[in-house]
């Protein structure tokens, strides 16, 4: 059968969306804004924050990966952000704001800017998969939340204000043996162990001048960060050998590492700084070689590989059917083109 002009165009503008590495992608979520999507450590299920009916702000759900049986495992109270299985595939850790009270809490000032709220109610918590709380690992009086877990060594990296500054530390399950591990001024955040446990990546904002220093210092005090200028950052697991290793002045963040460690797929806003349009990108370790992943035209963040390497999933506001609506979906990653 002959394809009509308006078929091929279709087609063509589907085949431009994709890359080399992604295969069709799946759409899990329907509406709402769904973000921050992480593989359990067998591959079956995925957990992620959302705020749809009759939550007014993020919490956080479980689904299966084919994207049945979305269902909620945090309180329902508060906020919540950065949902993530723990080894034993039958707990789960997150951070909420339930402790201080069961309304959302204020949104970030706009007027301020473009600004996240880094919420000093905000805790990790230890929970089992269907969603009892059994600890609460972080009780500073600061903001502790983005959490991700190493499934090989059990260890939590997260972004604290323990130390008055927001830092990345580290902790065991239970919540012991916490460590600092970076002491730069400025937001180290969104920290993810390699899969051997031997390197950690995270996106930053240092401040460069006196001027820039002031406004991170005074958003901090009401406890807000500007997020528009991230580059990202990779170290030995323990904080050292810390090297930068993007350098856009755009926005970078969300990155994972390659199933084998040696490349890095992340978020950024890096071909239109300043703007919404966020695309994936793959880069080696060391800052070379970055590929360009997706073509969406929108935004596309929040990668992560399955246990088995075979897809990712990630969140877009891929094909959206109303302004801020963001799914999480899944698609095939390549098998002939893993690094």
């Amino acid at each position: 059968m002959t394809k009509t002009p308006a078929l091929i165009v279709a087609a063509t503008a589907v085949a431009m969306a994709q890359s080399s590495y992604l295969g069709a992608p799946r759409q899990l979520t329907h509406g709402g804004q769904n973000a921050e999507a992480y593989w359990a450590p067998d591959g079956k299920r995925i957990i992620f924050q959302t705020t749809r009916p009759p939550y007014g702000c993020d919490q956080i759900f479980v689904m299966n990966a084919d994207g049945s049986d979305q269902h909620l495992v945090s309180t329902g109270k508060g906020v919540t952000t950065c949902g993530y299985f723990l080894p034993d595939n039958k707990h789960i850790i997150y951070a909420s704001t339930h402790l201080a009270g069961d309304a959302c809490p204020a949104p970030a000032d706009r007027s301020k800017g473009y600004v996240w709220s880094v919420y000093s109610s905000f805790d990790i918590f230890l929970a089992t998969d269907d969603g009892k709380i059994e600890k609460r690992l972080t009780d500073t009086s600061g903001y502790d939340a983005e959490g991700t877990i190493n499934f090989k060594s059990g260890q939590i990296v997260y972004t604290s204000l323990a130390s008055g500054d927001l830092d990345l530390w580290t902790m065991r399950p239970d919540g012991s043996q916490k460590k600092q591990l970076t002491k730069t001024t400025g937001y180290d955040g969104g920290p993810v162990f390699s899969r051997d446990g031997k390197k950690l990546t995270w996106r930053a904002n240092h401040p460069k001048t006196p001027q820039d220093m002031d406004r991170y210092k005074s958003l901090l005090a009401d406890n807000l960060t500007a997020p528009m200028k991230m580059e990202l950052f990779v170290a030995d697991a323990d904080g050292g050998n810390a090297k930068q290793i993007t350098n856009y002045g755009c926005a970078s963040f969300a990155p994972t590492f390659t199933p084998d460690g040696k490349k890095i797929l992340f978020s950024s806003n890096k071909q239109e700084c300043d703007s919404r349009r966020f695309e994936l990108y793959l880069i080696n370790v060391d800052g070379t070689g970055l590929e360009q992943v997706t073509k969406f035209g929108g935004f596309t963040a929040f990668p992560e590989f399955s246990p088995d390497g075979k897809s990712i999933v990630f969140a877009s506001d891929r094909d959206a059917k109303s302004t801020y609506e963001f799914n999480i979906f899944t698609a095939p990653w390549s098998v002939r083109n893993l690094p």
